[in-house]
């Protein structure tokens, strides 16, 4: 390495670091407001282009409903564009499309959030189209028996006909015994064929309250006008009851748990879940950085042994979220090679788990993970929909604030951090694990019956 190309690396990374320190002070910016009826109120004046970003997001999703409506907060989602009073049926995205903008939504386990992305001077129109339907949205029955039909098919397409996608949410349900987490975002295909209307009118009245919302507004925009032109169209909402609190707590696993889901596939799959604690805890940070260890590109640790060297997988992988309400799970996955035992890949995964317990990363690669996840936050801050996206998750589940700490804490992860937090929670006892056993083409669920009735092939152990 010549002197001017080590210069040139020392100076990417003091700008790298400096960058993301401003950008972490950079949240401060945020204004913080709350209404007289609880509505909380988060502006980020962003001027570097005449653009803004409305999002508001409503602290409900699958973790909020009983098992026997999982999948109505959903189901709800799509509802929230079929019209008011003031804005008639299924014109609510072609009115932003209109004044040239773009909208959407979408439901998770923790809350359900919507979005417009407009011209700074014509995101007022967001204030009016939300505020609105805050309170006025309408529910028609036929719309909604049309509109279930539709989630139905989604699900069919999504979950019920995508091998991997389907194991996954068996998997999902096997490591969660009591918590909500173990059901669908979309539900199952019994419940959604059972929603009603007033089961979705009873939701809306519950949870879609100006005191269980936050709007997150990031772009050019004037937040001191802006609060003024919120508190006109949302200040004369009344306040609701407060929604029921959800306190559910998982029981500690206790032994390893294992799914197979027979299914027509090309190729087995392999996924294995480990429980692992939310953002409150301070070991998230070096599970995060763990995470990219193990799956931070083809240099990661299961990619390479895995899919490189010993080339017994097609893919491997790593997946962890602590911004979750509550505790979720570390998952890793792979999926086989032709002619390649499935157990001989599982135990490859446990090898590279049991090589972090005994054997701490190097100075490098920890550096590395590191800065993988740093770049990365910075990157996402270039996007005003990005930023208000940040604020509007951790605001949701915990705190936006969390944010200004977020890689200060990543920054302060140690090699032990790694190997203390594999051997805490990547254990037998911990473990889920989900096998996907292709069937043949023509004996799965869509294969023909005798007499052209249809049969199903899942099978569950």
């Amino acid at each position: 390495m010549t002197q001017k190309f080590r210069a040139a690396i020392i100076a990417a990374i003091i700008v790298l670091t400096t960058t993301a320190s401003a950008f972490a002070v950079g949240f401060d910016g945020v204004k913080e407001y709350t209404l007289d009826n609880g509505l909380k109120v988060l502006l980020l004046e962003e001027h570097k282009s005449p653009v803004a970003v409305f999002q508001i997001w409503y602290k409900v999703g699958s973790r909020y409903e009983p098992y026997d409506k999982a999948g109505i907060s959903h189901m709800l989602e799509h509802m929230m564009f079929k019209g008011t009073k003031k804005y008639g049926p299924k014109t609510f995205s072609k009115t932003v499309q209109r004044y040239g903008g773009s909208d959407n939504a979408f439901t998770s386990q923790d809350y359900t959030a919507y979005f417009q992305t407009f011209a700074s001077d014509r995101i007022g129109l967001s204030l009016d189209l939300e505020s609105d339907r805050m309170k006025g949205l309408m529910l028609d029955e036929k719309d909604f028996l049309s509109e279930r039909d539709v989630v139905a098919e989604e699900r069919r397409m999504r979950t019920d006909t995508d091998p991997e996608s389907a194991l996954g949410e068996l998997v999902q349900s096997a490591a969660f015994q009591t918590h909500p987490y173990r059901w669908p975002i979309i539900g199952w295909m019994d419940t959604i064929q059972n929603f009603t209307v007033e089961d979705a009118q009873r939701h809306y009245d519950t949870y879609y309250e100006p005191n269980n919302a936050t709007i997150v507004i990031v772009g050019d925009i004037d937040a001191d006008k802006m609060i003024l032109d919120i508190k006109d169209k949302f200040g004369g909402i009344k306040r609701g009851p407060e929604p029921p609190k959800v306190i559910m707590t998982e029981p500690v696993q206790k032994g390893e748990r294992r799914v197979t889901l027979k299914k027509e596939a090309q190729l087995p799959t392999i996924y294995v879940l480990y429980h692992t604690p939310n953002q409150d805890d301070p070991d998230t940070y070096a599970l995060d950085v763990l995470e990219v260890v193990m799956s931070g590109g083809k240099s990661s640790r299961l990619y390479k042994s895995l899919v490189y060297d010993r080339q017994i997988a097609q893919y491997a992988g790593a997946g962890y979220s602590s911004v979750s309400k509550d505790p979720e799970t570390f998952t890793l996955y792979a999926g086989v090679m032709p002619e390649k035992p499935v157990g001989e890949v599982e135990q490859a995964i446990y090898a590279e788990i049991e090589k972090l317990k005994t054997d701490a990363v190097s100075d490098r690669e920890l550096q590395k993970a590191k800065n993988q996840i740093e770049s990365s936050f910075i990157m996402g801050l270039d996007s005003n929909f990005n930023r208000a996206m940040m604020i509007g998750r951790y605001e949701s589940v915990s705190s936006w604030k969390l944010l200004n700490t977020y890689l200060d804490g990543i920054r302060a992860v140690t090699a032990d951090d790694v190997r203390r937090v594999a051997a805490k929670y990547l254990t037998k006892d911990n473990r889920t694990v989900g096998v996907l056993e292709p069937l043949p083409i023509g004996e799965g669920e869509d294969a023909p019956m005798p007499g052209g009735g249809g049969g199903h092939g899942m099978g569950v152990h």
